[in-house]
């Protein structure tokens, strides 16, 4: 990494956590770290990219066990998500390392904006009933999942959980499957960026660290959120 100042850092860390504490609770946080950095911190994307990937192998493990541990994640849904993710987001890596900068900020921009719209849309989860989802269909969207969460460096969860909801996939379940995903993909994308692009271990360890309090914080409160509403938890 670079050298910062410690205000630097201090903001780095404290935007890990904050961004941990949204992917833990919601699922969508993913989505605040890569344009901060870039826009903000001055870093560029394809530095901001690989250290995000990296960081969330250990904030999406964490994040995991805490929902493996309360019972709330379907894992009959989850590799066959996690299935079609593998490969792409390997080739989002590539794609992350052969793309123009500008056109990855583009990229960037556009789902970032686009994911505001969704959480601007008024939605009746409680009421929708659940349907029965096809392997097929969670092959695809694992696949869609994997490769717009490498190229973009939001982990899995900002993609898959919208995706999931519209699917009538009960909020915390979707959830629980963004942590899930965010295992393969991190890893797949992580092995493509050190093959083809650049990793700022000391960049990607201090994300990795801050992002990883916020996870754990956030997947408690999203079960301690969900049993105070009296839901079932799956």
């Amino acid at each position: 990494m670079t050298s910062v100042t410690i205000s630097e850092l201090i903001w780095i860390v404290l935007l890990g956590i904050a961004s941990g504490l949204m992917i833990g609770c919601i699922g969508i946080g993913g989505v605040i770290l890569v344009p901060a950095l870039v826009f903000l911190a001055d870093v560029p994307i394809q530095i901001s990219i690989p250290a995000a990937m990296l960081a969330y192998i250990l904030s999406g493990l964490v994040a995991t066990a805490v929902f493996a541990h309360n019972k709330s994640i379907r894992w009959s849904m989850a590799v066959w998500l996690c299935l079609g993710a593998t490969p792409t987001a390997f080739a989002g890596a590539w794609a992350v390392s052969v793309i123009n900068p500008r056109l990855l900020e583009a990229c960037l921009g556009l789902l970032t904006f686009l994911s505001g719209l969704n959480a601007l849309r008024p939605r009746n989860v409680d009421e929708a009933p659940e349907r029965t989802v096809s392997n097929k269909s969670l092959l695809v969207v694992g696949a869609v999942t994997g490769f717009l969460s490498s190229i973009s460096g939001t982990g899995g969860p900002l993609v898959l959980v919208p995706l999931a909801i519209s699917m009538s996939v009960p909020v915390l379940v979707a959830v629980g499957l963004s942590q899930v995903i965010q295992l393969p993909v991190a890893i797949a994308a992580t092995i493509g960026n050190a093959l083809y692009g650049q990793i700022d271990l000391v960049l990607g360890g201090v994300l990795a660290a801050s992002l990883t309090v916020g996870s754990w914080y956030g997947a408690k409160l999203a079960h301690v959120s969900h049993r105070q509403a009296g839901r079932p938890v799956n």
